[in-house]
């Protein structure tokens, strides 16, 4: 298996197992797409991107980058590869990343584009693409500066040094650490949980924010509240407002509808 996609529940889970390094590949990239083709059409309320092995990836096939012959070439090889973390980004739905382990460059790149990034205790993280004279280019470098700023960015890039958990979540670039024994269990329960959310709202959410992306709170204010009021067509909402009224707060059951 290069990349797995199982149902648990609500959770549709995406598992890159290319051992023994998790290497990205063109065929890891083509195996990814239809994945996530897959998990477009699918429609879950949430989903959780994980590697198995001892670590997450060690990175690129460097061979890859060596049978580019042009830089059209190169570029369209860098346009292909963009375009995973861009629809993982898109998705209307909580994507989590969990990471037990190393992960570098594009596993990371992946990792930043998802809403919740989950690091183990001893997962740390690095884009070393400077050691082939190679900047970023799946979205990395910009997705770690909305998140840590553009100092950190450029500190982290330009280094090329791994950084471990504890310090990437001080950045704000992993949400939160979690111990090692048992990481995988709770990665998956942290995710379950926001898939019996109101998936709507969450996919509302996603795109308030992504307007807050590009244009800061005067674009997310000229959008709020025509996305806030497409929510009084869902059936979650409706009924929970009608479990608040009889039955009082946190009693409600939602169904992503």
């Amino acid at each position: 298996m290069g990349v797995g996609l199982e149902r648990v529940g609500s959770v549709a889970v995406v598992t890159v197992a290319s051992p023994p390094l998790n290497l990205y590949t063109a065929d890891l990239q083509e195996e990814f797409a239809a994945v996530l083709t897959r998990v477009e059409a699918d429609q879950p309320r949430a989903v959780l991107f994980r590697a198995e092995g001892k670590l997450v990836s060690g990175g690129v096939d460097v061979s890859l980058f060596d049978a580019q012959a042009t830089r059209e070439d190169a570029q369209r090889l860098f346009d292909t590869m963009l375009d995973l973390p861009e629809r993982i980004a898109a998705l209307p739905c909580p994507t989590v990343f969990a990471a037990h382990a190393l992960c570098l460059t594009w596993a990371f790149e992946i990792a930043v584009a998802c809403d919740v990034l989950l690091a183990a205790e001893r997962a740390s993280f690095g884009l070393v693409e400077n050691v082939i004279g190679l900047t970023p280019t799946m979205g990395g470098t910009q997705r770690l500066a909305a998140r840590a700023g553009v100092g950190r960015a450029k500190e982290f890039v330009m280094t090329g040094d791994r950084y471990p958990a504890a310090v990437l979540e001080r950045w704000n670039v992993v949400n939160r650490v979690l111990p090692d024994a048992g990481f995988a269990e709770a990665a998956l329960a942290y995710t379950d949980r926001l898939a019996q959310g109101p998936t709507k709202a969450h996919a509302a959410t996603k795109e308030i924010l992504r307007h807050f992306e590009a244009g800061g709170v005067p674009e997310a204010n000229e959008h709020v509240t025509a996305i806030a009021a497409t929510l009084f067509d869902t059936e979650d909402l409706r009924g929970a407002v009608r479990s608040f009224l009889t039955e009082g707060p946190g009693k409600a059951t939602f169904h992503g509808r």
